[in-house]
């Protein structure tokens, strides 16, 4: 489920005149059935709350005083979110003449003694804020409203925002219906209201909700507020959804995969959809605002994993790196499912990115059961060859993303794998940052320049300075007669080789191009494959002086691994 809890406001929402309709009641009744979690977010104080609605029982969380006091029903707990004002404050309105009701934090008068407010806040040099709802005046702590409110009580249930539908009427219902994933307004609400909700209910009051109820139960409610820009240039944006797209991205080592990857990372964070990347190479770990569990030494724990992803603000990779070659597609089948058994009962984490999909799954993959295959969506996948991808897998894609000189290739491999007709293709040049991307559901085939990763990434700086690349991907010094075998599985290793290699191998390798196709392929770093590639042109350098260029580039960018 996408939609996995309802926060509603009290006065002119559920309720008019103060009395929620028994059709309201029962349609609340059946949503919790469901499974989903009610959240009641009101301007009105606790205990006037419980004077003239007996049913408070039905919510998980009461967000009371416009966000300033939360209450948990089952556990009759109330927690202050804020601290009181000063007690001069409500002296100093009341000697004004000012009608005032004060509450744990709140202190609330009416219209229009707003403008005494101000003046006694600015006299006594408090921080306070003056909030509106219809004819009423709250002033409460800067910083405290519904959203910040609701966003408490969704820590406490262990809820993220982007699973939430809200719906309000009122002014000050503004800050949290911006805040919900989907926001409605019923009938009755104010203009300003309705322009900025989602949906306007038919129905008013109890009745819109009671309305906007029966859509979340049947599931009639468009999920496609919210979109994620991956592209833009001369104007125009590019986006995927942030519900319901499947995307792979695909092109050869050194294409640019990582940092289309990265950029996306980067912009699912500061959105807050909750990322699980699957790391297979260690190329992750160091992505900032993120928890790696797992590493070179330590494989790691399915339920460690699953533990860190409770949290709904904590993004995870999970680095492969320490589970053997052999083992990975295994342990990528144990891990799967129980992310989409962990969707279905919290709708996170909102994305999951499998990097070298190709060999993390099995060629005969097949979803386990119907309903995991149904959450296997926001999923992308990353691979040098579809092929070599399971049909099953891929079939769920709807947006290709190629990158390199052979994106063309990328994608009539993807069609070929899938059986799905290929658009017209032609061969494109693309430059440095560019992609070209085939939206399936619409047919449309895009060149693209897209968003780059503003954070500073050590690229796989412990893996590849110090860690164990493994056989096939080390390298190798053996000289122009093949005389030598000396490997260097990782960058530490390989400038302590170099400076003991005899010249005539370090010149052959050299001459080859060895080390900046090695830095490029297996070391995933085009940016010192190509610092490597000028020493490598440069003829004039001496065996001494390209050993020096070439080791100074290393240490720059991996932390002096010598």
């Amino acid at each position: 489920m996408q939609y996995l809890a309802l926060a509603t406001d009290y006065d002119g929402t559920i309720a008019h005149d103060g009395a929620v309709p028994d059709e309201t009641i029962d349609a609340l009744e059946a949503l919790r059935k469901s499974g989903r979690k009610l959240m009641l977010v009101t301007g009105r104080q606790l205990d006037d709350l419980q004077s003239v609605f007996d049913r408070i029982d039905l919510f998980d969380r009461i967000v009371a005083e416009n966000g300033a006091v939360l209450y948990s029903p089952a556990a009759r707990e109330k927690r202050l979110l804020a601290e009181p004002p000063k007690t001069q404050f409500a002296a100093a309105l009341r000697a004004r003449g000012v009608p005032v009701d004060t509450g744990d934090v709140i202190v609330a008068t009416c219209r229009p003694h707003e403008t005494a407010a101000l003046e006694v806040i600015r006299d006594l040099g408090l921080e306070l804020q003056v909030i509106f709802n219809k004819g009423s005046v709250m002033i409460l702590p800067a910083g405290v409203n519904k959203k910040s409110g609701m966003h408490a009580a969704l820590r406490d249930l262990g809820l993220s925002e982007h699973n939430v539908i809200g719906v309000g009427d009122a002014e000050n219902d503004h800050a949290f219906l911006g805040a919900c994933e989907f926001s409605a307004a019923v009938a009755n609400a104010l203009p300003s209201v309705k322009e900025t909700a989602d949906f306007t209910t038919a129905g008013d009051h109890g009745a819109g909700v009671t309305e906007l109820i029966g859509m979340i139960l049947d599931g009639r409610l468009r999920r496609d507020r919210h979109m994620i820009p991956i592209a833009s240039g001369r104007g125009v944006e590019t986006a995927i959804h942030a519900y319901g797209d499947n995307l792979l991205v695909a092109g050869a080592s050194g294409s640019g995969k990582s940092s289309f990857i990265a950029g996306l990372f980067q912009t699912l964070i500061e959105k807050r959809y909750q990322v699980c990347l699957i790391d297979p190479e260690g190329d992750y770990e160091s992505f900032p605002g993120t928890i790696t569990v797992g590493d070179e030494k330590h494989p790691p724990a399915v339920e460690q994993i699953l533990q860190t992803l409770e949290k709904p603000a904590a993004q995870v990779v999970v680095n492969l790196v320490g589970v053997p070659v052999a083992d990975r597609p295994g342990f990528f089948l144990t891990i799967l499912p129980r992310l989409q058994e962990l969707r279905l009962r919290t709708g996170r984490p909102h994305w999951i990115v499998i990097d070298e999909a190709h060999h993390l799954f099995p060629s005969q993959w097949a979803p386990g059961s119907a309903e995991l295959a149904g959450s296997l969506h926001n999923v992308v996948q990353i691979t040098v060859d579809p092929e070599h991808v399971p049909a099953a897998a891929l079939k769920t894609v709807n947006v290709v993303i190629a990158t390199g000189p052979e994106a063309d290739g990328a994608i009539r491999s993807f069609a070929k794998a899938t059986r799905f007709d290929a658009p017209p293709l032609e061969r494109t040049d693309l430059q440095s940052g560019e992609a070209l991307a085939w939206f399936r559901d619409s047919g449309d085939l895009r060149r693209l320049h897209y968003i780059a990763s503003t954070a500073e990434r050590k690229r796989h700086q412990r893996k590849y300075a110090l860690g164990e690349l493994g056989e096939d991907r080390s390298f190798y010094f053996r000289g122009p007669q093949r005389k030598l075998n000396l490997r260097a599985q990782n960058l530490a290793t390989f400038v302590q080789l170099s400076d003991g290699v005899d010249d005539e191998t370090w010149l052959h390798h050299l001459r080859s191009g060895d080390y900046s196709r090695w830095f490029r392929e297996n070391i995933k770093d085009p940016d010192l494959a190509s610092e490597a590639e000028s020493v490598e042109r440069d003829r004039s350098l001496s065996a001494r002086a390209s050993r020096e260029k070439i080791r100074g580039a290393i240490e720059h960018r991996y932390t002096a691994p010598a």
